[in-house]
């Protein structure tokens, strides 16, 4: 049906112009856009080098990133770029566009996809149509015309989420933007308030928990909300109470150096775009002490600590969920320190499990076992795989003490094979110079008792603790085995210790992030030992030596795109 109703919008003469000269309002990567004009084309994980190649011929072949590419993301870095030589190439892409897929007979022509493609498109229109001549400039309006109307009648085929969002919101910004189209806006902006009350919780969550879709709808909703100003259109309270309630959650998950924690298959996010996103908002309000979207904040001087304090996501909302429970990521100054892995879904299917395991977080594992498992294949039409056996009770409390604010929280995934439920205990000093932490598993009944007795092996139950670092960080263990100090680039030093419940050890681990090429190498700290009682507690601490400054003078570092040239 979508195919359909492509042909039908492909078909229609439908005369129409700007109503206003648009704006950019997307945030693009210079450094990427310089890459596309060298055909260098990187699009989540898959690398192809080719001059003679355009964005269509990687989609053809490639049709693992063709939304991506289809959803004309790439037209922000080089707007980014800005240069004739850009602009060339950018309006070169656009007609291909036109001409192969603009009839509705080929791919592209998704609900969500088309709305994140019209809003480039209008976004970016001047500089596509600069130089260009009037029969040139008519047929790119009557192929947004015939977008518009494609995605003003089948959004309502896609499902509650992220792409229900980009189908709206580009119907709206379309609609709007676009002369004799602002009849198709009504029924768009109704069912967008209806979505902001219902998918947009109490406290500004998503039913992923996942902190960068959630940037992803809070940007649509910047835009919508600017769309409906400049046409003199009242916004509904809906949308606007929507963003008030994301704000302050994003703010929650904002690491110090301005990137989003990672968290559930989301990334960092580009370079500036939270900050623009929360700046665009208008909203001023700061995160409560208490959780946002299941996640806890511990803040303090350059430093700041999110941990995942919340079950996944259930259902088919767990389709990229990750077994994180309890884990956390710490950052000091401009340098993340402490990290989850990351996704693996852009590397492959191996990858994409592998980085939905418990072993790829900062967290404490037992047995062997994540603390949510990954179900078998074939429960969604992609082949992504649900998570089962979710932990039941997970808690969070906050409180301060003389030393500074404390995080106690706990989990009961491994109560029903092992009869233990972890408890970890996060304490980050007043000035945020160091962080004593504590994890603790233990049975709390005698029926958590006898469960464990079935399940303890003779040589004693393992478990391991740990702490992913970023690639930046060079550790180095003492001879003793009782610390290792981790290096930052920006010349800190910090130091993590334990109280020799457990062996401390240094093993391989891998950051992943889809701007990357391929898995970057770096190490964990592991603390490993074996339980044999009903209780067992392992005691560290990390912090900054001594001779540390207050104040860091700590420069840019260069883009890590920079890896392709």
């Amino acid at each position: 049906m979508h195919r359909h109703h492509a042909r039908r919008a492909g078909r229609m003469a439908l005369a129409t112009e700007f109503v206003a000269t648009p704006e950019p309002r997307t945030i693009g990567v210079s450094e990427r856009g310089a890459q596309l004009i060298a055909g260098k084309f990187l699009f989540s994980g898959l690398f192809v080098e080719g001059k003679n190649y355009t964005v269509w011929d990687i989609a053809e072949a490639y049709p693992d990133v063709a939304d991506e590419i289809h959803g004309c993301d790439w037209l922000d870095d080089l707007v980014a770029v800005g240069d004739k030589t850009a602009q060339a190439l950018a309006q070169k892409w656009v007609l291909a566009w036109m001409a192969k897929y603009g009839d509705g007979r080929s791919g592209g022509w998704m609900p969500g996809i088309t709305g994140r493609r019209l809003i480039r498109w209008i976004n970016h229109g001047p500089f596509l149509l600069r130089g260009k001549d009037e029969p040139t400039s008519a047929k790119f309006f009557q192929n947004l015309a015939g977008q518009t109307v494609f995605v003003a009648r089948r959004w309502k085929t896609t499902k509650p989420g992220l792409h229900r969002f980009e189908a709206l919101a580009g119907t709206v910004y379309a609609s709007l933007s676009l002369q004799s189209l602002e009849h198709h806006a009504e029924g768009a902006i109704v069912a967008l308030a209806q979505d902001c009350a219902a998918a947009i919780g109490p406290d500004g969550s998503i039913v992923t928990r996942q902190p960068e879709e959630l940037l992803d709808i809070l940007g649509l909703l910047n835009w919508t909300s600017q769309t409906l100003t400049h046409a003199t259109r009242p916004i509904p309270s809906e949308i606007s109470d929507a963003i008030a309630r994301i704000v302050p959650t994003l703010r929650a998950l904002r690491h110090a150096d301005g990137s989003l924690a990672r968290f559930h298959g989301g990334g960092e996010g580009v370079d500036g775009r939270l900050d623009a996103a929360l700046f665009a908002s208008g909203i001023k309000t700061l995160p409560k002490d208490q959780t946002h979207m299941g996640f806890a904040r511990l803040a303090a001087g350059r430093t700041t600590l999110i941990a995942d304090a919340a079950a996944p996501p259930e259902g088919r909302a767990s389709a990229q969920a990750h077994a994180s429970t309890l884990s956390f990521e710490l950052t000091s100054g401009r340098r993340p320190l402490i990290v989850n892995c990351g996704s693996g879904a852009r590397f492959g299917d191996e990858w994409r499990r592998a980085s939905r395991a418990t072993p790829s977080h900062s967290t404490m594992m037992i047995a062997g076992a994540s603390s949510s498992h990954l179900g078998p294949k074939g429960r969604m039409p992609n082949g992504d795989e649900l998570l089962t056996e979710l932990p039941t009770r997970v808690q969070a409390e906050f409180s301060a003490t003389h030393m500074g604010r404390k995080l106690e929280l706990s989990h009961n995934g491994y109560q029903r094979a092992y009869g233990l439920t972890h408890a970890r205990v996060l304490m980050l000093s007043a000035n945020g110079r160091s962080l004593v932490g504590e994890d603790m598993f233990s049975t709390l009944g005698p029926d958590d008792q006898t469960v464990f007795d079935h399940a303890l092996p003779q040589e004693g139950l393992p478990f391991v603790i740990r702490f992913h670092l970023h690639p930046e960080v060079k550790p180095a263990i003492d001879a003793e085995g009782t610390a290792v100090s981790l290096t930052l680039k920006s010349g800190e030093i910090w130091v993590l210790r334990h109280d020799g419940a457990a062996k401390l050890s240094l093993a391989q681990s891998v950051y992943l992030q889809n701007r990357q090429l391929k898995p970057v190498a770096t190490q964990q700290v592991v603390l490993s030992g074996r339980a044999m009682a009903y209780a067992t507690r392992v005691r560290w601490s990390l912090a900054k030596t001594p001779d540390t400054p207050l104040a860091v003078r700590d420069f840019a570092q260069a883009d890590s795109l920079d890896a392709i040239d």
